[in-house]
């Protein structure tokens, strides 16, 4: 109780830049969560070795739809922390219920396709199965309901908006997915995919931690990023709009999850989304395997690829399903 109750001050200040006097609820829940994530650090960072020592076989599942919902109760739970960390929060004075309630729910899925891939994942690491899970990390999750007049409406779930506590971006392994072009053919020579449009994919990691068993998985979500962030020739003689035009249209592939696809460019962009999960994370599962024990030390070899990694689309994925066995 000593130990998080200062991890808890620290944070505050030295993370948050606060201290009692101005903090809000937000604050002190974003302490305590950091608090949390400093017990989760080393057993990833563990985990991850001890992966790479074994060598054992990956699973990589492979989803739209990642419903997470929020981390911090549950990572008190699978670390053993809870009891310890309401007694600390107690004796700051705070209340634990209303620290909860400040997290945003990470809403990255529709229902039950959504919530099933999470519960995978906690499986998987409870059951201390080397696992990955592979998504797209949606600026804007499942929408909010309010009932106004005694109808639904539907407003847009800016759940990144204060920032994510238990997520870490990953810019060192962003990846490059192309789209439309062309095929150019020659004679005698290896077909070659010209004039394409790239979109950068920007990974971010979050922990996945098993029930009491100090493993610690992880969930790697895809951001798409324009190469560019704007047209700085086009802004320099006023034409605002076009500079920043491109950018969005590469970044709108992870803005909302599941757009509308009653028009076709929402059907387009769905489209997009599936085909930019599975572009980016076979690179990404790729990598992996060539630079794993079995395979750093010498010359790449496939032989055994598939007795090393299973990977797992699903059923949300319908434009990759005739590939998927």
């Amino acid at each position: 109780v000593a130990e998080l109750k200062k991890g808890f001050n620290r944070h505050l200040h030295f993370t948050l830049v606060k201290d009692r006097n101005v903090a809000t609820p937000r604050d002190y829940y974003f302490a305590l969560a950091h608090t949390v994530r400093d017990h989760l650090v080393g057993r990833w960072i563990r985990t991850q070795q001890f992966y790479y020592e074994a060598d054992p076989k990956r699973v990589y599942y492979l989803s739209l739809e990642f419903y997470m919902g929020r981390a911090l109760q549950n990572t008190m739970i699978n670390l053993g922390l809870q009891n310890a960390c309401d007694e600390a929060i107690y004796q700051l004075g705070l209340d634990m219920e209303d620290l909860e309630e400040m997290e945003e729910d990470a809403g990255l899925g529709n229902g039950g396709l959504g919530r099933l891939a999470a519960c995978f994942l906690d499986s998987m690491a409870t059951l201390g199965l080397a696992a990955y899970g592979y998504g797209i990390r949606y600026e804007y999750g499942i929408f909010n309901q309010k009932i106004k007049d005694g109808w639904q409406v539907e407003e847009a779930d800016d759940w990144l908006r204060y920032g994510n506590p238990w997520e870490k971006a990953r810019p060192e392994f962003m990846l490059p997915v192309h789209f439309y072009g062309r095929v150019e053919e020659e004679e005698g020579k290896e077909p070659k995919w010209v004039d394409t449009q790239v979109v950068l994919a920007m990974p971010y990691d979050t922990p996945i931690p098993g029930y009491m068993n100090n493993m610690v998985n992880t969930m790697r979500l895809w951001s798409a990023r324009a190469p560019n962030d704007f047209n700085l020739r086009d802004f320099n003689v006023g034409d605002y709009i076009q500079a920043v035009l491109d950018r969005n249209l590469a970044e709108n592939i992870s803005r909302v999850l599941y757009p509308n696809d009653n028009f076709f460019e929402g059907k387009e962009l769905r489209l997009k989304q599936e085909y930019f999960v599975v572009a980016a994370t076979l690179q990404d599962v790729i990598r992996r395997f060539k630079t794993s024990k079995r395979n750093c030390s010498g010359p790449l070899s496939f032989d055994s690829f598939p007795d090393k990694v299973a990977i797992q689309l699903n059923d949300t994925h319908p434009a990759m399903a005739k590939g998927r066995s």
